[in-house]
């Protein structure tokens, strides 16, 4: 039984050091910010899977809508239409302008 043992208790002292590891992670290049939420995203989708994900979603929801009223969410809702509209526009006049592989 001495092959079973609790991960809380601390490892034994003839098992090898993890050196090569440690050499490797001093020596790589710093992780950004994006990359490490990232690998912190997987991470918890691997632990906790992607449902989790969705309920916490969901509860986030529900807080910030308990938080601001009604209008606030209009608001946000009439600047993203107003948004899209400009960059629908936008594309239309791109769409209009001949570009440089056109020939003119």
């Amino acid at each position: 039984m001495a092959d079973t043992q609790d991960r809380d208790e601390p490892m034994e002292q003839d098992e090898p050091p993890r050196l090569a590891e440690a050499e490797a992670a001093a020596n790589a290049a710093p992780m950004s910010v994006r990359d490490a939420g990232r690998k912190g995203g997987r991470t918890t989708r691997s632990r906790y899977g992607p449902d989790f994900f969705a309920q916490i979603g969901r509860k986030g929801g529900k807080a910030v809508s308990k938080r601001y009223p009604s209008a606030h969410f209009q608001e946000i809702g009439r600047k993203g239409g107003r948004r899209v509209a400009e960059l629908i526009e936008r594309a239309k006049q791109l769409e209009g302008e001949p570009g440089p592989s056109s020939g003119q």
